[in-house]
């Protein structure tokens, strides 16, 4: 395989939080809300460019290196209610597909792991919603059951987490659960080891990058979208090596 190729096939896994507007009161992390209309507008031009908006399930004929178009992944991290309500439609207009990472120790409560920090309770989608986003063509994967650093866990503890998150979303959905995302992106040999083990066919990280066919599929990057992108800014990342440059 030539030095172009990884680059030729390149495309990017969308990383979102809250597809919402940011709460007047937030003084932290505002950069984790994407406005409904920014975010409707990033997806009208990833079909402008004739993307399609990809699971992270249906796009892994493209990580294996089976297939090859113009694909773009999306995920959005937590299982926050705002998905629901606000991306689902915007998604379902374009025929895009979508993966939301769920922390199944918060489903129908709140970010218990940061919301001290925020200031701000952002309800998560019940078990009734996290079936509205499956039954409407959406993915569901794993995001541990607290949202902890993974690195820190013991033994026991990481086994909890990884395998813990898998079983209670496949009870929750009578489906099964093959996508997982490493909170924080907080992760090492042992950590992708055990997620690997647990069965979830790929995992995705928080560095910056976008995939190509060939990568480790438990150590996939990410191209985050926060609130300040405008337009330009998206296309840049979508598109072009820009974060493949700024890969740590």
């Amino acid at each position: 395989m030539s030095m172009d190729a990884p680059r030729t096939m390149a495309f990017p896994i969308f990383m979102y939080h809250n597809i919402a507007q940011a709460p007047g009161g937030l003084r932290r992390w505002r950069s984790l809300y994407v406005n409904p209309g920014a975010f409707a507008r990033q997806m009208w031009l990833l079909r402008r460019f004739g993307y399609t908006g990809l699971s992270m399930s249906a796009a892994m004929p493209y990580l294996r290196g089976e297939k090859q178009g113009r694909i773009a992944v999306i995920t959005l991290d937590d299982g926050y209610a705002d998905n629901l309500d606000n991306a689902l439609p915007i998604l379902q207009q374009y025929g895009f597909s979508a993966t939301c990472y769920v922390v199944s120790g918060g489903i129908g409560q709140f970010n218990q792991w940061d919301a001290e920090r925020l200031g701000v309770r952002k309800p998560l989608m019940t078990p009734t919603q996290l079936r509205d986003w499956h039954n409407g063509g959406m993915e569901i994967g794993a995001h541990t059951r607290t949202h902890p650093r993974l690195t820190q866990c013991s033994d026991a503890q990481l086994h909890d987490e990884i395998h813990g998150s898998k079983s209670d979303l496949e009870d929750c959905l009578g489906a099964a659960v093959t996508q997982f995302c490493y909170p924080y992106g907080d992760m090492d040999d042992r950590v992708a080891r055990v997620t690997e083990e647990a069965g979830y066919t790929a995992a995705t990280t928080t560095q910056r990058g976008r995939a190509a066919a060939g990568m480790n599929l438990w150590r996939l990057p990410r191209v985050q979208v926060a609130r300040h992108h405008v337009l330009p800014q998206f296309a840049m990342r979508a598109f072009s090596g820009y974060e493949d440059r700024r890969r740590a």
